[in-house]
């Protein structure tokens, strides 16, 4: 509970995680029929850049500053597919700059149609608090004080039969990926059609190994893994990258992430050719 996102917000990992959940957002609108997110650590929303707690670290200035700085430069078809998560982020900031941060839970917002709809999750009192009232009588968006892993048991499936299911745990302790695992299992059991996005930290790399040996093991199918790193691997407790677990992705997701991914690199890695990416399957058909 110690945990506060707004230290870290727009960090590369935000800016990794975002693009990946706008990219699957936008697919899912290709089909007219209403589909629901799922955000089980949701968060505060909205995080005020200049906020003593995101001054302090300025880790957004490596992130989402950096690339709202190089966008324009960037090659026309990576501009294309990151459009819709920079207009998430340009819509809180109408006079230009980078005030305001949004959250995975205000990005979905900002994208939905008139049809989609919002569960999102947060057990932190006061965060909750500041949640919900950003969404207070938006009949689109649900927002419960809950614990997140118990969400999966109590908002799986959606009564649309269409979502994505977005698990984002702060990490705090090490067994964050035990829970993750058991988070997937039981979804998909419940829902075995919908999108999973596990976030995960690139850290503890022993521990990164063994998680994804046990979701080799986990029989279930279509699971896609990508990272972006920004250094070279450090130190086993340096928080090196990010890394995304993507169940039954969109089958455009790769190709996209390929011409996306080499151009966020460039920009984000903290030493030229010090960064890089990955993608992997996991599992197949």
């Amino acid at each position: 509970m110690n945990y506060r996102h707004i230290f870290h917000a727009g960090n590369f990992a935000d800016v990794f995680k975002h693009i990946v959940l706008t990219r699957v957002i936008k697919y899912m609108q290709k089909k007219d029929a209403a589909f629901r997110v799922l955000d089980t650590h949701a968060g505060l929303g909205v995080y005020d850049l200049s906020s003593e707690q995101a001054q302090k670290t300025g880790e957004w200035k490596t992130g989402i500053g950096k690339v709202l700085d190089k966008a324009e430069k960037a090659p026309a078809d990576v501009r294309e597919l990151i459009a819709p998560y920079l207009d998430s982020v340009r819509a809180l900031n109408p006079a230009g700059g980078i005030a305001l941060y949004p959250g995975s839970p205000m990005i979905a917002r900002e994208l939905f149609r008139k049809q989609d709809r919002l569960t999102a999750l947060e057990l932190h009192p006061e965060d909750y608090e500041v949640l919900h009232s950003h969404f207070a009588g938006d009949y689109q968006v649900r927002v419960n004080e809950l614990d997140g892993w118990l969400g999966i048991k109590s908002h799986l499936p959606p009564k649309e039969r269409r979502g994505i299911v977005l698990v984002d745990p702060p990490f705090e302790v090490y067994h964050e990926f035990f829970n993750i695992l058991t988070a997937l299992k039981e979804g998909h059991k419940r829902f075995a059609s919908g999108t999973f996005l596990l976030w995960y930290p690139v850290k503890h790399r022993k521990g990164i190994s063994e998680f994804r040996e046990e979701l080799r093991a986990a029989k279930i199918p279509r699971i896609l893994d990508t990272t972006l790193e920004v250094r070279s691997s450090g130190a086993d407790i340096r928080f090196d990258g990010s890394g995304m677990i993507v169940v039954n992705p969109p089958y455009t997701l790769e190709n996209e992430l390929r011409t996306i991914l080499p151009w966020l690199v460039s920009v984000l890695e903290f030493k030229k050719g010090a960064g890089s990416y990955s993608i992997n399957w996991l599992a197949g058909e």
